[in-house]
């Protein structure tokens, strides 16, 4: 699975939720018996020390751009002498694993991950515990074998959002057909919860599902060439498209254009500037804003808690894990301007640019 906070009255819960998580990091606490000993961490303090932030793809531009970035900030502000040790995997669950035993080699007193291969990670995360290394599990969970623990958005919330969404549009314009369903990587747990969450919303909706599609590594042109088949076979049938990131869904709005089709609404999720402006320019349906900064920083504060020797206190459990999920807002053309451009996740002169300057007039956006 991008950035700051939103003025929206959707995202004052969050807000306040994440303000209360982050100032009690802050302090030492998460909201439990966060200064109790942990069983892991090593205990001491954490000057000088050494964490992993270990992310999974570069498929998704997040990983680089923003949760990098805001890790590391709100690392060297709780830490300034430690040290971040950031790797990518590039959807490679075995370089993954090397970088994992290579940060261990140097000594980390944490691990944050998002896995590549849900399954896989859970390899990395025994031996980290073996070596009593707490392990973060961020923005995608660690099914088989519990970390110590998991921040990330809601998943399977962000499922249910996108296709509610898509289908109270399609009630709305009064649309015949089905609908086609674009997944995430069958390897992903969080792309598991998401689908999870699409299915709650297509179900029950009315509308056919006409065929769905495990995108292998969450690859776009996988994706775009799976729904330039089922424009084949359906032709004029596909009243709209959930796909469960920006990747997915820009791959099927590719392949409507590369067919000469007219795009049905397509979902997204991420909240990428390429996403902002197929909205602008009507291409998309819809995305979901995940304001990274919230997840970057809460993984951050706990990381620091755990290489201080303190258990931090979930607000949840999920896979027997102590966790905590935010939830985030949809992004339609009519809100688009208020929550991703008014509140400063992204700014007008980076996707008011050639094309979408026209759009963006229409809208607002300056």
């Amino acid at each position: 699975m991008k950035r700051v906070q939103m003025r929206t009255s959707a995202f004052a819960a969050v807000v306040v939720i994440a303000g209360s998580a982050l100032a009690a990091c802050g302090s030492g606490s998460t909201g439990g018996d966060s200064g109790s000993s942990s069983s892991s961490g090593g205990g001491g303090g954490a000057e000088n020390a050494k964490v992993a932030f270990l992310m999974p793809d570069l498929a998704s531009t997040r990983y680089e751009l923003a949760d990098k970035p805001l890790f590391e900030a709100k690392m060297k502000q709780l830490c300034p002498s430690c040290t971040v040790i950031y790797q990518n995997a590039d959807s490679d669950a075995a370089k993954q694993q090397q970088q994992a035993n290579s940060a261990m080699a140097q000594g980390v007193k944490a691990i944050v991950i998002d896995p590549v291969d849900s399954a896989a990670a859970a390899t990395i995360v025994k031996t980290a515990q073996s070596q009593q290394i707490p392990v973060i599990a961020y923005d995608r969970p660690v099914p088989a074998t519990p970390a110590d623990y998991y921040i990330s958005f809601d998943n399977e919330k962000i499922g249910n959002m996108i296709a509610q969404s898509l289908v109270d549009h399609l009630k709305k314009e009064n649309a015949k057909g089905g609908i086609l369903e674009v997944n995430g990587s069958p390897t992903d747990a969080a792309a598991g919860l998401i689908k999870k969450g699409i299915h709650s919303a297509i179900d029950p909706s009315g509308f056919k599902l006409l065929a769905e599609y495990d995108t292998p590594d969450w690859q776009p042109e996988k994706a775009q060439t799976w729904v330039s088949g089922q424009i084949t076979q359906f032709k004029d049938q596909i009243a709209g498209v959930v796909a469960a990131n920006d990747g997915t869904g820009g791959g099927a709005i590719a392949a409507f254009k590369a067919a000469g089709v007219k795009v049905p609404p397509v979902t997204g999720n991420d909240a990428e500037l390429a996403a902002a402006q197929r909205i602008i320019a009507g291409d998309q349906y819809n995305t979901i804003s995940k304001p990274i900064k919230i997840v970057a920083e809460a993984s951050a504060d706990v990381a620091y808690q755990f290489m201080q020797g303190k258990k931090p206190a979930g607000k949840t459990t999920l896979y027997n894990t102590p966790s905590q999920l935010f939830v985030p807002t949809v992004v339609t053309k009519e809100n688009i301007n208020e929550v991703l451009f008014q509140s400063g996740i992204m700014k007008a002169a980076e996707a008011c640019t050639g094309e979408y300057a026209k759009g963006c007039a229409e809208l607002g956006i300056k």
